[in-house]
């Protein structure tokens, strides 16, 4: 039998813990790292070292910081009167991407709880959706002709999100055919990015969980680059927006294959 690398394992599932622990705290000091986990204080400032290099986190003395976002976050309710208009086509040619027996995930976004809201109304047959999103599940708790599988973890009230290594964890155990993804950011050089380190893991994972991807983006969100990078655009396969996206960057994304649908 193979020889396993269980040290490191270990290591990364230990740092998306101490991570969670930042998101749910702010601030988590060497100390606590050496009494949650069992491990020696130079282990443990090598842990907040890599997340640090990592851009997880700010190093301080005798611990760590979470990171300043590079732009405030507004509540759900506040985006979802922004760009209404445009976020309703997109999400309206979403849905005729969607066919019964299907199996989607939707992520957090305004968009996305717009896209929940075309589902419920004009819901393919036999639909299963995972979504770590509160406000997507409650939209979808009662539709009818749709399974709902929701992903537990830490709540992030700002974007109605769970996330968190409970929430990777059981994302990874998933299968989709097709992936609904918001963005805060997109840049057609660096990629797809949000303002929440945690949310961007989980949808990395949400990425490698599913057949196709495709990303709902405004056109406000072209040029954008924010806190946290999603992934690049090498495992997107779509991209829908609205009619006032710049031509040069739609062209752009059309030349390495992805197809922009613009509404």
């Amino acid at each position: 039998m193979p020889k396993r690398t269980p040290h490191r394992l270990l290591a990364e599932e230990r740092r998306r813990e101490i991570l969670a622990v930042l998101g749910q705290n702010g601030r988590i000091t060497v100390d606590e790292v050496m009494k949650r986990f069992g491990v020696s204080a130079v282990t443990a400032r090598g842990d907040l070292d890599t997340l640090s290099e990592s851009g997880a986190l700010v190093r301080s003395h005798g611990g760590g910081l979470r990171p300043l976002t590079a732009a405030p976050e507004h509540p759900l309710k506040v985006r979802e009167s922004i760009h209404h208009e445009e976020k309703v086509r997109i999400a309206e040619a979403a849905l005729q991407l969607i066919r019964p027996l299907q199996t989607i995930i939707l992520c957090t976004g305004s968009t996305s709880a717009e896209l929940a809201g075309q589902i419920r109304r004009k819901s393919p047959e036999n639909l299963t959706v995972i979504t770590y999103a509160l406000n997507i599940a409650s939209a979808l708790a009662e539709a009818p002709n749709i399974a709902l599988v929701m992903v537990g973890g830490m709540l992030r009230q700002v974007s109605s999100a769970f996330v968190g290594p409970h929430a990777e964890q059981m994302m990874d155990s998933l299968h989709a055919d097709h992936c609904f993804l918001s963005t805060v950011g997109l840049d057609i050089e660096v990629g797809l990015t949000t303002l929440d380190i945690m949310e961007a893991q989980l949808n990395r994972r949400m990425i490698r969980a599913a057949r196709q991807v495709t990303v709902l983006a405004d056109s406000s969100k072209f040029g954008l680059r924010s806190l946290s990078l999603i992934a690049d655009f090498r495992s997107v396969h779509r991209v829908i927006t609205d009619s006032n996206a710049p031509q040069d960057q739609i062209e752009k994304l059309r030349s390495r294959d992805i197809e922009v649908l613009v509404t």
